[in-house]
């Protein structure tokens, strides 16, 4: 008797433990760090950073060159290179941080390259590149192509990773002059295409016609035992698509799909090609100057078409205007930054909430910092 009842106390003990095991692995934190170094653009940086906090599993922070080379890979599940310069990231990793980036890949770790990110994660000939994803860059003395919110269709793998947008045909997120991959023939990696870009971008630059649409817009591979995925587009510079970022990041990990909130996925926000053309420049640039010198209808008038034409750089002037000396444009520039869900603005945005002094505009930016909070967790 004493015996049995031996091993029904160990048979209990093995099945809590397997059971506490479990959990535990179900509710681990996902260590995801954006690389915040030479050659990464600073609102690339904040807006991977406020993509991945969507995920309520996710803990994020940044790190750098010196991060790295202190064995910070160690304590993380996966990595995300931002837009910005892949050269000058190249140059600010060099050798011994880009093996250690290697080595955290093929060890089992997550790596996402967004834009210039996807570039440095290429292999592409007298580049300087990582040779991460068996891709190569084409067309190269034509970077500076254009930008604008650009359409896109996904593959039928595709639609396994985003089943939210698995009933579109056409898709649409922002592209900033992100590189044109083909496939490198000597290269032993194989990836596979998720997306495909279907916007032909050429208005800057003297670029060639043609050379985009139909190209890879996002593709994925595995690297030893880790896996890697890379991101023509800036989906973290879209609102609606932000969570395309986290939902990356659990790929790279082989991780379950979780699913986020209405306000969140949101691809209805955009729902046709807004492409920059050399007069939208021109006309971006003047109102820019009007956020400085104009009246406040001006100001209102020039936030309205900014947004508008979902303008790559407005954010940043847009954001001082919270603390402008008119009632008005502080409302306009409220609602500026909750409808593009610009999360990293949102201390700002509770700052002119709790310091304004009118009572119906402090009403009103009420309106607007609620809309924003909600993105959150």
């Amino acid at each position: 008797m004493r015996l049995l009842l031996s091993i029904i106390c160990l048979l209990f003990f093995v099945q809590c433990t397997q059971q506490q095991s479990v959990n535990q692995e179900q509710n681990k934190t996902i260590r995801v760090a954006v690389f915040d170094g030479h050659g990464g653009a600073q609102t690339c940086i904040w807006e991977a950073v406020a993509a991945l906090q969507l995920d309520s599993e996710m803990s994020v922070r940044t790190i750098t060159t010196a991060d790295i080379a202190n064995h910070v890979l160690d304590s993380l599940d996966a990595i995300i290179i931002p837009g910005g310069g892949g050269s000058r990231q190249f140059l600010n990793l060099n050798a011994l941080n880009q093996q250690r980036i290697k080595d955290f890949v093929a060890a089992g770790g997550g790596i996402v390259g967004i834009c210039a990110g996807a570039y440095l994660l290429s292999n592409t000939p007298d580049y300087t590149c990582m040779q991460l994803n068996g891709a190569q860059a084409i067309d190269i003395e034509h970077d500076n192509r254009g930008h604008g919110i650009s359409k896109f269709t996904l593959t039928d793998e595709g639609k396994k990773v985003f089943p939210e947008l698995s009933n579109r045909d056409i898709l649409y997120v922002m592209y900033y002059e992100g590189p044109v991959f083909i496939k490198n023939e000597n290269d032993t990696i194989l990836y596979e295409t998720l997306a495909i870009m279907e916007s032909d971008v050429h208005e800057e630059g003297n670029a060639p016609k043609n050379m985009t649409n139909n190209k890879p817009f996002f593709l994925t591979n595995s690297y030893g035992k880790g896996r890697v995925f890379s991101s023509i587009a800036h989906p973290e510079a879209t609102p609606g698509m932000m969570w395309l970022i986290p939902r990356m990041v659990r790929w790279t990990l082989n991780l379950p799909l979780k699913e986020y909130k209405s306000e969140v996925v949101n691809p209805d926000i955009f729902n046709r090609e807004i492409l920059m053309s050399v007069s939208d420049l021109k006309q971006e640039s003047a109102y820019y100057q009007t956020l400085l010198y104009g009246t406040a209808e001006e100001k209102i008038v020039a936030m309205d078409w900014l947004q508008s034409k979902h303008s790559w750089s407005a954010k940043r002037w847009v954001q001082g205007l919270l603390f402008d000396a008119t009632p008005t444009v502080r409302i306009r520039a409220a609602k500026y930054i909750a409808d593009t869900h610009y999360l990293h603005y949102l201390p700002d945005l509770r700052a002119a909430y709790n310091s304004e002094k009118e009572t119906q505009t402090k009403e009103q930016l009420k309106e607007q910092l609620d809309k924003l909070e909600n993105l959150g967790k």
